[in-house]
């Protein structure tokens, strides 16, 4: 329902608690939030995806479904089918103790999909941006209860990745942090908890090595491969920053360095090889290359 004018900061907050929503939805449910979906649902929630259209609207779900295969395939308890839904309004998130929006890294498509949200949930409800480098705050301003705002930032492939970035605003309520990080932690994976800034933690240190990784492929260095065997074996990064780029997308990093730039200047300045990879529409794993190729 629509938040009432006339509140106070206290009256919004949920209370305290470890356990997970018994509901949660999900907003935009591409590679990453239907990996979002997935972590929550094998952790016992009911989640409900919202998607565009009704093509868009199989498709995630399928995703989803997919994803919950393999994971019984290894051995993983998965939940029954009727705690997954799928359709096109977001009035089903109504009655959600958290909405995760994972719609592509547009500041201006993010801003109006949460506003959208917070129109429909209830008022002790949690919202949460997936962004991996738009401001919390500047997303936050539009928003009747900034306090229940912050960002879950989750990292791709979801259901192998145990990190997850809590983003904390300037208005971010101290509780809702708290309820966060814990179910965080109840979905089997690691918090860590960062103040707003241009690119976080994460995402700033690895475009950082990612661009220059880019730019030594760009001047022939050395090969994509050797680039990332040497930070592979020699520093014990489980994949390099190059193969890291193709599973992420290069479109996304690509977005997430004009961020940076905007915010420190030429030394995130994109190269031009990643730019002109990016308009050749060579985005990395799922459009079949970037600088691997790849196939399913």
């Amino acid at each position: 329902m629509t938040p009432p004018d006339t509140r106070t900061a206290t009256t919004t907050q949920p209370a305290l608690s470890g356990s997970l929503p018994a509901a949660v939805g999900v907003l935009g449910a591409g590679r990453m939030g239907a990996g979002i979906a997935h972590a929550f649902l094998l952790a016992g929630c009911r989640v409900h995806i919202v998607e565009r259209d009704a093509d868009t609207v199989e498709a995630a779900r399928s995703r989803v479904e997919t994803a919950l295969t393999r994971s019984a395939l290894k051995g993983a308890q998965i939940p029954d089918a009727d705690t997954l839904t799928a359709g096109i309004d977001l009035a089903a998130f109504a009655g959600a103790g958290l909405v995760v929006e994972a719609v592509p890294e547009d500041r201006a498509l993010k801003l109006d999909a949460l506003r959208r949200i917070e129109e429909v949930v209830d008022e002790d409800a949690v919202l949460a941006s997936n962004t991996s480098s738009i401001s919390i705050d500047a997303l936050a301003a539009s928003l009747a209860y900034p306090e229940r705002f912050l960002g879950l930032h989750f990292f791709n492939p979801v259901p192998a990745s145990a990190l997850v970035e809590v983003v904390i605003g300037a208005r971010t309520h101290p509780g809702v942090v708290e309820r966060a990080t814990r179910w965080v932690d109840a979905i089997g994976k690691t918090a860590v908890v960062v103040r707003d800034a241009p690119g976080f933690a994460s995402s700033r240190l690895g475009v950082a090595l990612g661009l220059e990784a880019i730019r030594m492929l760009e001047e022939g260095v050395a090969s994509a491969h050797d680039i990332d065997t040497a930070m592979e074996r020699g520093y014990r990064h489980p994949i390099g920053p190059l193969r890291t780029t193709d599973l992420v997308g290069l479109d996304v990093r690509l977005g997430i360095a004009e961020e940076l730039e905007r915010a420190f200047g030429a030394r995130f300045t994109p190269p031009a090889l990643l730019r002109r990879l990016v308009a050749e529409g060579h985005l990395g794993r799922k459009s079949g290359r970037g600088f691997y190729e790849w196939s399913e």
